[in-house]
C-alpha cells in the first residue's frame, strides 16, 4: 500500500491514469495543496495531457494553470470517493485559483466511468494515515 500523498502514491496515480482514453485538448498543469495532514501541508503537481496523467511529483509550481487547495480530510474523502470533487467545489470545500475556464473544461472527465475506475484502483492501493 502506498501512503496517501507520498512519492509512491503519486507514482501509482500516474501508472493508473496514464492509460485512460485520450481526450484531445483536455490538458492542464495543476498545483494541488493539501493542508493539515499528518506531515503538515503537502504540495504536488499533476500534469494532464489529452486526458491522461503524465506526471505527478511533490513540488510547488508557480507556473501551474490552476491551484486546487483542500484540507487533508476533504482530500481523503475525494480520493476515497465519498466526496465528489465537483460537489466539494460547489460547497466551498475545494478552493480553486487560476484559469477557471481550463479547469471547467476538465471537470466532465471526472464523471466518466474510466476515470472513476482509476480513482477506485488508486484508493484501493492507498494507505490513509491519520
Amino acid at each position: 500500500m502506498a501512503a496517501f500523498l507520498s512519492d509512491e502514491w503519486l507514482a501509482v496515480g500516474v501508472a493508473e491514469a496514464s492509460g485512460l482514453p485520450a481526450v484531445p485538448g483536455a490538458s492542464i498543469r495543476l498545483q494541488q495543496v493539501v493542508t493539515g495532514g499528518p506531515e503538515g501541508d503537502v504540495r504536488y503537481v499533476t500534469v494532464i495531457d489529452d486526458g491522461r496523467t503524465v506526471q505527478q511529483r511533490r513540488a510547488s509550481d508557480d507556473e501551474a494553470d490552476v491551484t486546487i487547495t483542500t484540507t487533508y480530510a476533504d482530500a481523503v474523502a475525494i480520493q476515497q470517493g465519498t466526496l465528489d470533487i465537483n460537489t466539494g467545489f460547489m460547497q466551498g470545500r475545494v478552493k480553486v485559483a487560476g484559469n477557471m475556464a481550463k479547469l471547467l473544461d476538465l471537470l466532465p472527465l471526472t464523471t466518466r466511468t474510466e476515470w472513476r475506475d482509476v480513482q477506485a484502483r488508486i484508493a484501493a492501493a492507498t494507505d490513509f494515515p491519520n
